[in-house]
């Protein structure tokens, strides 16, 4: 997966046929309250999914709150209207003596995507994403949980090459990756370049139309 980032990364670049290309950026303090909507919008069966139990709303805007921009890493996918379609949280662990790692630090991934973005490469964009971030930060073990029933994410996992560990109905899927090279380092650095222009873009967009819209007064 991870051999030749830079081309792979330009490689997404293309999209699927007939379909934009796939950017993710970084999200910031600014997008809390885009990443509550997002989450707010997964239905009962896309909340189990992604948190492994069908949460109420109550516990999704404190997960939400208690996400530490400055610590963990937060991707994102937007679409042509400024929404939230795609979520990636990449979170930080001590390693504990795990086997499987000789660095400090493993991370955990964990992923959400809107139905109106399904099918359009956004969930594997997205860990992507996730694991070539891993590589140039130098942590060497990425693991992911879902449910068995996730086959999306399962896929996902089987196509990056993740063991893959099923116990009681969830899987406990880690990558190994590589060190850091040039190529990957280019690829995080040009990705970001490329979806920031993109969300600005976007951004600005939204902001005129808001501006040049009329206002119309409640009957």
């Amino acid at each position: 997966m991870l051999d030749n980032p830079l081309r792979r990364w330009i490689q997404g670049l293309r999209g699927k046929k007939g379909q934009p290309p796939v950017l993710v950026k970084e999200l910031g303090e600014r997008d809390r309250r885009r990443v509550l909507r997002h989450l707010l919008a997964l239905d009962s069966n896309d909340r189990l999914l992604r948190f492994g139990s069908m949460i109420p709303d109550a516990q999704i805007a404190a997960y939400v709150a208690k996400i530490d921009f400055s610590r963990d890493i937060v991707f994102g996918v937007l679409n042509n209207v400024f929404q939230l379609v795609g979520m990636g949280h990449l979170a930080f662990a001590s390693a504990d003596g795990r086997r499987s790692t000789t660095k400090e630090q493993v991370a955990e991934f964990g992923v959400s995507v809107s139905k109106s973005a399904r099918g359009q490469g956004v969930g594997t964009r997205l860990f992507q994403r996730a694991a070539i971030h891993c590589r140039n930060s130098d942590v060497d073990t990425l693991y992911m949980q879902c449910l068995t029933s996730n086959q999306t994410m399962m896929h996902i996992a089987r196509k990056a090459g993740m063991r893959i560990k099923r116990e009681y109905g969830e899987a406990d899927a880690h990558l190994e990756l590589p060190p850091p090279s040039p190529g990957s380092v280019m690829a995080e650095a040009l990705e970001e370049q490329f979806a920031a222009i993109d969300y600005t873009v976007k951004a600005n967009t939204r902001a005129a139309l808001k501006y040049l819209t009329p206002w119309k007064r409640p009957r």
